[in-house]
């Protein structure tokens, strides 16, 4: 078991449900229920649901409260503690610093690489800004760079850059699409054989 191992999970879909979902079905709001299964390129997304928000007269704050309710996955932790307690584990996401951090608390703590949202004094989210272009890919890369191998899951378009640059790759929880669409990806529904399947490359 090599120790320059980093596994890299993307977080929503994953180990926690997707949080515009939740939102969509707490503010009553079915558009916001696209998400990168539907939509790959996300800067267009993004930009598609502030405007949404805006039209509702929604911010930060809304969404937070929703946020608050979520928890993870069942069996996420217990998987992320047993994967943790093997190896490295980074989760890399395209959520938001703003987002993410009281989900975090109840996953014990993770690292996780994401980004961050611009929000005006009254709350409103005016827009975002990405860690860097293609942010999942360009951190396996940087990460390999590093001297690290890495191993990578994640269940949408955006996910697939770093699973396919990994040294190993696996969808989980996914689309039927992707899963047609990648047939040559290892695909998992439980964290009992996720974990297995990472177990044997490390």
């Amino acid at each position: 078991m090599s120790n320059l191992n980093v596994v890299c999970l993307d977080l929503e879909g994953v180990l926690v449900p997707e949080i515009w979902i939740a939102f969509a079905e707490a503010s009553g709001i079915p558009e916001l229920k696209r998400t990168t299964r539907d939509e790959p390129d996300y800067d267009k997304l993004m930009k598609w649901r502030i405007g949404i928000l805006k039209e509702h007269g929604l911010g930060l704050k809304e969404i937070q409260e929703t946020i608050a309710k979520i928890d993870p996955i069942p069996g996420a932790k217990e998987f992320l503690d047993e994967l943790r307690s093997l190896t490295q584990v980074i989760i890399v996401s395209d959520t938001f610093t703003q987002f993410a951090a009281p989900l975090m608390k109840k996953l014990g703590m993770p690292t996780i690489f994401c980004n961050t949202l611009e929000v005006a004094e009254n709350g409103e989210i005016t827009g975002f800004r990405m860690r860097c272009e293609k942010s999942k890919l360009t951190t396996v890369k940087a990460l390999q760079t590093a001297g690290f191998e890495t191993i990578a899951a994640g269940d949408s378009y955006n996910d697939l850059g770093m699973i396919l640059n990994s040294k190993a790759g696996f969808l989980f929880k996914s689309t039927d699409k992707i899963k047609a669409d990648y047939p040559e990806l290892p695909a998992y529904e439980e964290y009992g054989d996720l974990l297995e399947a990472i177990k044997k490359v490390l």
